[in-house]
């Protein structure tokens, strides 16, 4: 007897629909962007940080929440200032995928 049966027993008079495998995948959200995000590299004190800017159409909050899984991701550190992201390290081919992925144009800056 499966999970479904049990559930079945249990109440017989709900009707279960079916989900299939590609409905549980996250699709990008496509952001209402209308310009490239800006992805720059600088040294700030001798150290290097990675700067994204160009939000537009996004509260602080959205920004904060983006900034700590890119931080999640890469295993870093950083911080959000006056709506741009800073993280700390020269990962801007690993930040332009993840935002890529998230549904962000991506436009990358310097050398």
């Amino acid at each position: 007897m499966d999970l479904k049966d049990q559930l079945r027993n249990i109440f017989p008079n709900h009707k279960f629909s079916e989900i299939s495998n590609s409905d549980n995948k996250k699709s990008p959200i496509k952001n209402k962007q209308s310009s490239p995000l800006i992805c720059k590299y600088e040294k700030r004190n001798g150290r290097p940080n990675t700067i994204i800017e160009g939000f537009e159409n996004i509260n602080n909050h959205q920004i904060k929440s983006l900034a700590r899984k890119i931080k999640q991701v890469l295993s870093v550190g950083g911080s959000v200032k006056q709506y741009s992201i800073i993280i700390q390290g020269n990962n801007r081919k690993e930040i332009m995928n993840f935002l890529k992925n998230e549904g962000y144009n991506v436009k990358r800056v310097g050398g």
